[in-house]
């Protein structure tokens, strides 16, 4: 559903203090949102324990993320089907995914020294779109003559109560959103057009991630 490949890139190139140890930071200066989010998910993976960086980083999704808004737009159409119900069952999964998911893989990325450099910022009508290049560190199956080109990165903000919040990471010209809802579409075209579907399917990719 949300293809590992896309959010697993986007996880590590988050790379954030535990999410407690810095402040959010105010909507006049979104470079420095990113900055500091970058900052904060290297220590948390590098001076915590496991179960404190899964609890960490499911506070810095919650704090950095606007997880009802993008869980929206990628349920799509299948949104309005949903029973009130089943809307807050999708956004709990939807949040469970992810921690559960990537938590024990942002070790990997951060021991991998990938740095996160922004390269400029302009406004949109939601909000702001920060580009950002990742510079991929040591990798151990890359040979010393491999040439490894840097990771563009598009980060979406949109701006509540003077705070910014991710609404979307575009990744070379891939949009997390965008191919998540595609894949939700998917779901419930191989399950007989029941939108419900995604919620089951949800569950066992859930499971899966924790049993790994």
């Amino acid at each position: 559903m949300l293809r590992r490949t896309v959010l697993a890139t986007a996880v590590r190139l988050i790379i954030g203090a535990s999410a407690s140890a810095l402040p959010a930071v105010a909507a006049a200066d979104p470079a420095t949102f990113i900055d500091n989010l970058s900052t904060q998910l290297q220590v948390l993976v590098r001076n915590t324990s496991p179960q404190q960086r899964f609890a960490g980083f499911r506070e810095l999704f919650r704090r950095n993320f606007d997880i009802p808004g993008l869980a929206r737009f990628i349920a799509g159409r299948f949104w309005r089907v949903f029973t009130p119900s089943e809307q807050q069952q999708f956004l709990a999964l939807f949040e469970d995914y992810v921690v559960f998911a990537y938590s024990d893989r942002l070790s990997d990325y951060a021991r991998n020294g990938d740095v996160l450099r922004v390269t400029s910022t302009r406004p949109q009508p939601a909000g702001v779109l920060v580009s950002s290049e990742i510079t991929r560190g040591s990798r151990p199956w890359a040979t010393r003559s491999a040439t490894v080109q840097p990771i563009k990165v598009d980060w979406r903000l949109t701006a509540r109560n003077g705070i910014y919040q991710i609404s979307d990471v575009i990744i070379d010209g891939l949009s997390m959103a965008a191919n998540g809802r595609s894949e939700l579409e998917g779901v419930v075209e191989r399950n007989g057009g029941r939108a419900n579907a995604i919620l089951a399917v949800m569950r066992q990719q859930i499971a899966s991630a924790v049993v790994q």
